[in-house]
C-alpha cells in the first residue's frame, strides 16, 4: 500500500512538474516573460516606459507636469534602447514599443513639446535647448526646454524620439523655384522700430535655417529685408513663412531706379539745384542714385520698389484707340482744338522723347514713375500748346500750315521738357480732323474745281479727237483726192488733145476747101495752063501745109499716109491718152492732137 502511495505520489510529481515546465515555456514564448519582468525592445525601436505608481520618494508628477524626471509615476523622460530589462513588472510599468523616427531626404521634422517649461510671453516658440536634436528628454526638460512648438527642427535622418514628450510632424523642406525670389517672414525675433517696414539683413543663420541664431544675432520679427534665392532649406515653418515672386526683370533698352523703403537715412547727391526729391547711394532709404542696368535681379518686392525707365526713344501718340507696347500713352486721345473762326476740330498728335540712364533717378525722384510724367507734364504741355496754336488762326490756314505748326511746337515743346530732365526729340502733327460741315464745302469748292478742269482736259481732248479724225479721213481720202486730180488732169488733156484735134481737123478742112476752090477758078481761068496752075496750086498747097504743120511733121505726116497706106503696124495699141468712158488713141492720134495744138497755138499768135 505505501508503495502504491509513493508511485502514485512520485507519478504526480512528476506531471506538475511536466506540466509546470510547458506552461512556462508557453507563457515566456507568448510575452508571458513580462509576468517576470522582463523587457525585450527590437533593434528598431525604443519603449516609451510608464510608471503606474512609485514605492519610494516622490510619488506623484508636480502639478502641471507630465515626464517624471525622479521617477514618480507616469510617463517616465528616459526610454529603453533595443535590448532587455529586468525588473519592469508589468503591474508597476506599462512598456509602449515605439519605432525609430525616419526622415527622408527633402523632408524634415517640426516638434511640439508636451512639457517644459512655459512659453514667454510674446514669443510664439520655444527656445534652442541641447537635447541631442530632441533624443533626450531628460536634457531637455532640466536644460530649461519649453513647452509647445519648437524653434528648432530635425533634419532628415533616423531618431529615438519619446513620443510621451515630443509630438512630431513631417514636413516637406522649403523650396525656391528657379527664376523665382523668396520673401520671408518671421514670426519670432525682436519688433521692428517704429517707422520701420522690414528687419534688417542678420548674417550668421544659415538663409533662416538655424532660427536659434537668427534670434540670438538680434533678428526682427516680421517682414525681413534679406531674400532667399532658388534652392532647398529646411526652415521651420512655424518659425518663418516663405512667398515665391518673381525676379525683377530689366529689359534691354531700360535701366531700373531702385526706391528703398528701407535703410539708413540717406544723403540727398542730387545737388542743390535739383529740389524735387531725394537722390541717395545704395542701401539707404530713397532713391538711389546708381539705377539697375538691364538683367535680372533678386530684389524684395515688398522692400524696395524698382521703376523701369526705357532708355530708349519712346513714342507717345494723343491719338484715340492708339497705343504703343509701352503702354504710357493708354489713356491719352485725340487733342480737340478750337480754331480762330470757331471751329472744332481733332488733332492726332506723336510726341518722342528719351530718358537718359543719368536722368532716370531724377525723373522718378520727381515724378514717382513714367505714367505721372505722361500725366502731369506731357498731357497738359502738349495739349495746350496745340490749343493755343490753333486758337490763333483760322482752320484752313492752320491746315495750309501744317509744317510751321509742327516745327514751332516742336521747339516750344523740346524747351518745356527739358527743366523735367526730359529731351524732346521730335513732334509730329497726324491726322487733322477738321468740321464735317466745313470740309463738304471745301470738298464741293474742289470737286468744282476739278470738275471745271476736268471739263476743259476733256473739252481739249475732243478737240484734240476731232483733228485726229479730220487728219485720220484726210489721210485715208487722199488716195483718191490723188487719183481724182490724176484722173482729172488725163481727163482734160484728153479733152485738150480732143479739141485741138476737132480744132486741126476744121482748119485743115478749112485750108482744103480754099485749096480746092483756088485750084477750081485756076482751072476756069485758065485751062491752058492747067498743067502749070495744077503744078503751082499743088506746089503752093503744098507750101500751104508745110507753113501749116512745118516742114518736120509735114513730113512725119507723108511717112505716115504712107505707113497707113500699107496697113503697116509700128508700134502696138498702148493707151497714152484718155477720154469718156472706153474711148482710146494711138500714137498717131496723139501726133496728130499735138500737131494740131501746135498749129492752134501758132495761128493764135507765137507761144
Amino acid at each position: 500500500m505505501d508503495n502504491l502511495l509513493n508511485s502514485l505520489f512520485g507519478f504526480t510529481s512528476l506531471f506538475f512538474w511536466v506540466f509546470g515546465a510547458l506552461m512556462l515555456g508557453l507563457i515566456i514564448y507568448f510575452g508571458g516573460y513580462r509576468l517576470l519582468g522582463i523587457a525585450s525592445i527590437p533593434d528598431d525601436s525604443i519603449g516609451v516606459v510608464t510608471k503606474k505608481f512609485a514605492l519610494f520618494g516622490a510619488t506623484t508628477l508636480p502639478d502641471g507636469k507630465i515626464i517624471a524626471l525622479h521617477g514618480e509615476a507616469g510617463y517616465q523622460a528616459d526610454t529603453l534602447a533595443p535590448g532587455l530589462y529586468f525588473a519592469y513588472w508589468p503591474w508597476q510599468y506599462t512598456i509602449q514599443t515605439v519605432k525609430f523616427l525616419t526622415i527622408d531626404p527633402h523632408r524634415l521634422g517640426l516638434l511640439e513639446a508636451t512639457d517644459g517649461i512655459p512659453i514667454p510671453v510674446g514669443k510664439v516658440l520655444g527656445k534652442h535647448v541641447d537635447c541631442d536634436s530632441f533624443q533626450d528628454a531628460r536634457s531637455f526638460l532640466l536644460n530649461g526646454g519649453q513647452r509647445g512648438p519648437q524653434m528648432d527642427i530635425i533634419p532628415p535622418g533616423t531618431y529615438r524620439i519619446n513620443t510621451a514628450l515630443f509630438k512630431v510632424t513631417i514636413a516637406d523642406a522649403l523650396q525656391v523655384p528657379q527664376d523665382k525670389v523668396g520673401i520671408v517672414t518671421t514670426f519670432e525675433g525682436r519688433s521692428l522700430s517704429n517707422g520701420d517696414i522690414a528687419g534688417r539683413e542678420i548674417a550668421g543663420h544659415s538663409t533662416f535655417q538655424d532660427a536659434h541664431a537668427f534670434v540670438e544675432a538680434g533678428g526682427f520679427k516680421g517682414l525681413q529685408e534679406q531674400v532667399m534665392l532658388a534652392g532647398t532649406y529646411y526652415t521651420n515653418s512655424l518659425f518663418m513663412s516663405v512667398e515665391a515672386t518673381d525676379l525683377t526683370n530689366i529689359p534691354i533698352g531700360s535701366v531700373g531706379v531702385v526706391v528703398a523703403y528701407v535703410g539708413d537715412p540717406g544723403e540727398d547727391t542730387s545737388g542743390v539745384a535739383f529740389t524735387h526729391g531725394n537722390i541717395v547711394k545704395k542701401g539707404q532709404k530713397g532713391v538711389c542714385g546708381t539705377p539697375l542696368d538691364p538683367g535680372r535681379y533678386a530684389i524684395n518686392s515688398r522692400t524696395h520698389k524698382v521703376e523701369v525707365v526705357p532708355t530708349t526713344n519712346i513714342v507717345l501718340n494723343w491719338a484715340t484707340g492708339k497705343s504703343e507696347a509701352h503702354q504710357l500713352d493708354k489713356n491719352l486721345s485725340t487733342i480737340k482744338v478750337r480754331s480762330g473762326d470757331g471751329f472744332t476740330f481733332n488733332l492726332d498728335v506723336a510726341q518722342i522723347i528719351h530718358v537718359s540712364r543719368e536722368n532716370a533717378p531724377k525723373v522718378i525722384a520727381r515724378f514717382g514713375n513714367m505714367t505721372n510724367l505722361v500725366t502731369q507734364v506731357l498731357e497738359p504741355t502738349i495739349g495746350n500748346y496745340f490749343r493755343n496754336s490753333a486758337q490763333r488762326s483760322d482752320v484752313i490756314d492752320f491746315l495750309k500750315s501744317r509744317s510751321e505748326r509742327q516745327g514751332e511746337g516742336a521747339s516750344y515743346i523740346a524747351t518745356a521738357l527739358d527743366k523735367y530732365n526730359v529731351q524732346a526729340v521730335d513732334t509730329l502733327i497726324g491726322d487733322i480732323t477738321p468740321p464735317e460741315a466745313l470740309m463738304k464745302t471745301l470738298t464741293d469748292r474742289k470737286v468744282a474745281e476739278q470738275s471745271k478742269v476736268t471739263f476743259s482736259i476733256q473739252q481739249q481732248a475732243e478737240n484734240q479727237r476731232q483733228e485726229f479724225e479730220q487728219a485720220f479721213a484726210e489721210a485715208n481720202t487722199r488716195g483718191q483726192v490723188v487719183a481724182a486730180s490724176r484722173a482729172a488732169e488725163v481727163a482734160k488733156l484728153a479733152a485738150d488733145a480732143t479739141i485741138n484735134r476737132a480744132r486741126g481737123e476744121a482748119e485743115a478742112k478749112t485750108i482744103n476747101a480754099k485749096a480746092d476752090a483756088e485750084v477750081v477758078t485756076i482751072v476756069g481761068n485758065a485751062t491752058a495752063g492747067r498743067t502749070k496752075a495744077i503744078g503751082e496750086a499743088e506746089a503752093g498747097v503744098l507750101q500751104m501745109k508745110v507753113a501749116a504743120v512745118g516742114a518736120q511733121y509735114y513730113a512725119l505726116m507723108n511717112v505716115v499716109d504712107e505707113l497707113a497706106k500699107n496697113k503697116t503696124q509700128l508700134v502696138p495699141q498702148i493707151t497714152v491718152g484718155g477720154g469718156q468712158g472706153e474711148q482710146r488713141g494711138t500714137l498717131v492720134d496723139a501726133f496728130i492732137g499735138n500737131l494740131l495744138a501746135r498749129q492752134t497755138k501758132t495761128a493764135d499768135g507765137p507761144a
